[in-house]
């Protein structure tokens, strides 16, 4: 049974009872009269050949609301494009596919480089953010929302709660983060569980409350890829380029609104996606995500002032080993109670491996405070390039012709 408790900083809209889609979907037709939506999708290539995207794509064929959906396609040639391109004319909402390995779209990085822009290396912030560049070139849209391409329990209900905060006329939403439990046969979401959440409260302990720790720590799923922002909103965010993309827009947010603006949503029962690996060294897999995440906040951290000392490093080590501690037992709990397995050696095992990443984001982070640089905000980018817009818009006509 879901609850209600509100606790945190931010608004949570739990999922309470099963409402009809149709009826959700009926008041968002209403809402799209006067605010357009756009839905945003990051995807590989490869994806387009995994179990999620197909049936992703049958959903999207059904959502009525829609102004326009644009799928940021990477690290896909001319023949896997035009294959995409097929697939996603199935659509009947209109559809335009940003190409990024497409030669328009490879002009409008030459162009944004030339101007002394760092847009960091090829990757999912980086095809996140010149999307959302061309979306906010229309000055038609109003809402957009995102959400990962390989959720294999994929719904039509992720894009309509995501939206229905930030479109709602009597509501005052400008941004919205979309949560969910993961769970089969056992717990997932081992980074969130065992690492996130843990470092947050050591770093609570450590620096004493503060408004930002406490706003980081309300999100009950604060590195889901699902999330929706309005257009006055999204021209003045910057993007990480790194696995802290999630991280980094949360803090972006958290400056650029008033958290009484913010509210997180909860999607879907029970969200399935690919699993990452732990990887085998402090630079593969889970780790390097966790690696990534410690160096966002603790660029963050200091960018607000605060001073991170050799001893507060020290203590960061141990206090995080004590929560993730703590949270073992409670997960280990969740999962006997409700009859999951639990292997609480390869928990411990993770949390090992998390913590040999936080060593290394402390050793990096301590070399190079700046670390890669954020991709600066579209009201930049237009400053310095004031027809931006029209060249991305007819980059993407002509990849899509």
């Amino acid at each position: 049974m879901a609850d209600f408790f509100q606790n945190g900083m931010i608004t949570t809209l739990q999922r309470l009872k099963e409402r009809p889609i149709e009826e959700i979907e009926k008041e968002l037709i209403e809402f799209a009269k006067r605010r357009n939506m756009v839905l945003l999708l990051p995807a590989l290539y490869s994806e387009f050949e995994g179990p999620a995207m197909p049936k992703i794509v049958e959903e999207l064929k059904k959502i009525p609301y829609l102004y326009r959906i644009v799928l940021s396609l990477d690290r896909a040639n001319r023949e896997q494009f035009e294959k995409v391109k097929k697939i996603m004319s199935k659509i009947p909402t209109d559809v335009k596919i940003v190409w990024h390995d497409g030669p328009n779209m490879q002009k409008i990085y030459d162009e944004i480089k030339k101007n002394n822009f760092n847009i960091g290396p090829q990757g999912k912030g980086r095809s996140v953010w010149m999307a959302l560049g061309y979306i906010l070139s229309d000055i038609n849209a109003y809402a957009i929302a995102l959400h990962d391409c390989d959720i294999v329990s994929y719904s039509r209900e992720i894009p309509a709660r995501l939206f229905y905060p930030v479109v709602h006329p009597a509501l005052d939403f400008e941004f919205s983060k979309g949560y969910y439990a993961r769970f089969r046969d056992k717990l997932y979401g081992r980074v969130t569980r065992l690492y996130y959440t843990p470092l947050i409260r050591a770093l609570i302990k450590i620096l004493g409350h503060n408004k930002f720790l406490d706003y980081l720590d309300s999100f009950r799923y604060a590195l889901s890829g699902e999330f929706a922002f309005i257009r006055s909103l999204a021209r003045g965010l910057r993007i990480s380029p790194t696995w802290g993309l999630e991280v980094s827009m949360l803090s972006e947010v958290y400056q650029n609104t008033s958290v009484n603006r913010i509210c997180q949503v909860e999607i879907i029962d029970n969200y399935e996606h690919k699993h990452q690996k732990i990887g085998s060294s402090p630079g593969e897999g889970l780790t390097k995500m966790a690696a990534d995440i410690a160096k966002a906040l603790f660029r963050v951290l200091t960018q607000d002032g605060m001073v991170l000392s050799d001893s507060f490093f020290r203590s960061l080590l141990t206090t995080y080993l004590v929560e993730a501690q703590k949270a073992i037992e409670k997960y280990n709990a969740l999962s006997l109670i409700n009859g999951l397995n639990y292997d609480r050696h390869r928990e411990i095992s993770a949390v090992e491996s998390f913590v040999e990443a936080l060593k290394l984001a402390k050793d990096e982070f301590i070399e190079n405070p700046i670390g890669i640089p954020m991709l600066p905000a579209w009201v930049r980018i237009r400053a310095a390039i004031p027809d931006i817009s029209e060249k991305l818009i007819k980059a993407v006509e002509e990849d899509n012709k």
